[in-house]
């Protein structure tokens, strides 16, 4: 019997080698990885400059607490405000502690504006983690249920709804913040308008509040940018990130600049392993190998590869209601629960998700090339074929 906590439903496979895209079970099965660790692989898997990077730093230091200098932390640091365009960085440990960082920064700027009661305002079907305040702001009843009272301080409204975002600006002097996922990724790789994100940018301009911009799982170059917000054209005020940050090993930032920047003060908020040396080294192996081998333009040129793929595939095909996306961040929406297509993709050698019940979610490692992707294709197509082949399904067209 394991001693694990039964906290997920585990598929019956372990992976003991990895190499790029590929991963290899204990009995030498060969599998194609379209999922990337839920988008943390971002090298994919062995990448030699991370894990002599990782080798390295183990045998020099591996931690030594905030109470000291820690100068990869800082060059980390250097790294993230040049590519987000902020200016201070906290490093953490996960994406709920990433946006934790957040909510705590919002209620702070909140007193600090004469609120006694800070909201936020936050998106239905948003997922931004599994602490009591992450989870009561997301908008997932299945996640919150059971862990009741929740967090008070959110006020939840539809993702691309700009008027009702403006009526509650009209009426409640007590919100001092947005937060937002711009591509909602456990919601079912919901992809926000760039109008509705420059809109919502706008308001929160003309309010006073704190845009946060949450992008643990669709920033860090899977869209083809280092952020969905450069796509809209604007600067956050608030970022929280970490998933694919160093390439598999646990880093959480929450990076600030607008009217966040220097709002926490020493005794704010803090984290033990937060940015300790192994992490940072990580950390900056990963971001320098993205800079060099141009892994945001390789994400947006092989995300185009898998979407057109999809679409040529199943374009048309009863059950498929949408394919969406950026770069490399797809889901394929079908008309009914499709779980059971994750156990026949590792039958056919190939690791994808199901998020939201009917979304198959593909998050490919950034390293993936367009001849990788096309396998991609030419493994799933037939599986959602068949798997909607079962039983009959309303007609309805892929769309891209």
């Amino acid at each position: 019997m394991s001693h694990v906590m039964n906290t997920y439903a585990r598929q019956p496979i372990a992976f003991v080698r990895g190499e790029g895209v590929w991963l290899w079970d204990e009995s030498g099965k060969r599998y194609l990885d379209a999922l990337a660790g839920i988008a943390v692989n971002t090298l994919g898997h062995a990448h030699p400059v991370l894990t002599r990077a990782i080798a390295e730093q183990a045998a020099k230091v591996i931690h030594t607490s905030n109470l000291f200098r820690i100068p990869l932390q800082e060059r980390a640091a250097d790294l993230l405000a040049e590519i987000t365009g902020l200016d201070e960085v906290f490093f953490c440990n996960s994406g709920c502690e990433a946006n934790e960082a957040a909510i705590k920064l919002a209620r702070l700027y909140g007193h600090q504006r004469g609120v006694s009661a800070p909201h936020v305002i936050v998106m239905e079907n948003a997922f931004h983690g599994r602490t009591i305040a992450t989870l009561s702001a997301t908008g997932s009843r299945k996640v919150q249920a059971g862990f009741e009272p929740l967090v008070p301080g959110f006020v939840r409204v539809p993702l691309n709804d700009i008027d009702t975002v403006r009526a509650i600006a009209e009426r409640d002097a007590s919100v001092v913040a947005v937060m937002i996922e711009p591509i909602q990724g456990e919601g079912g790789i919901n992809v926000s308008r760039l109008e509705y994100l420059r809109a919502l940018h706008a308001l929160c301009q003309e309010k006073e509040w704190l845009f946060i911009s949450d992008e643990v799982q669709c920033g860090l170059g899977r869209t083809g940018k280092w952020f969905v917000y450069q796509h809209a054209g604007f600067m956050p005020d608030v970022v929280p990130l970490a998933k694919g940050l160093a390439g598999g090993v646990p880093v959480g930032a929450c990076i600030t600049g607008g009217r966040a920047k220097g709002l926490f003060k020493p005794g704010h908020h803090g984290s033990t392993f937060g940015g300790n040396p192994l992490a940072m080294a990580a950390l900056v192996a990963t971001l320098e190998t993205m800079q060099r081998d141009d892994l945001l333009g390789n994400a947006e040129r092989v995300g185009r590869v898998i979407r057109d793929g999809l679409v040529a595939g199943l374009d048309g095909l009863a059950g498929v209601q949408e394919i969406r996306g950026m770069g490399l961040m797809i889901g394929v929406q079908l008309d009914r629960p499709c779980g059971e297509i994750v156990g026949r993709a590792l039958d056919a050698g190939l690791i994808v998700n199901v998020t939201n019940d009917t979304v198959v979610r593909l998050l490919p490692p950034l390293v993936m090339s367009e001849a990788e992707a096309r396998m991609v294709i030419e493994r799933l197509v037939p599986i959602i074929r068949d798997f909607l082949a079962q039983a009959g399904a309303a007609p309805s067209a892929a769309a891209r």
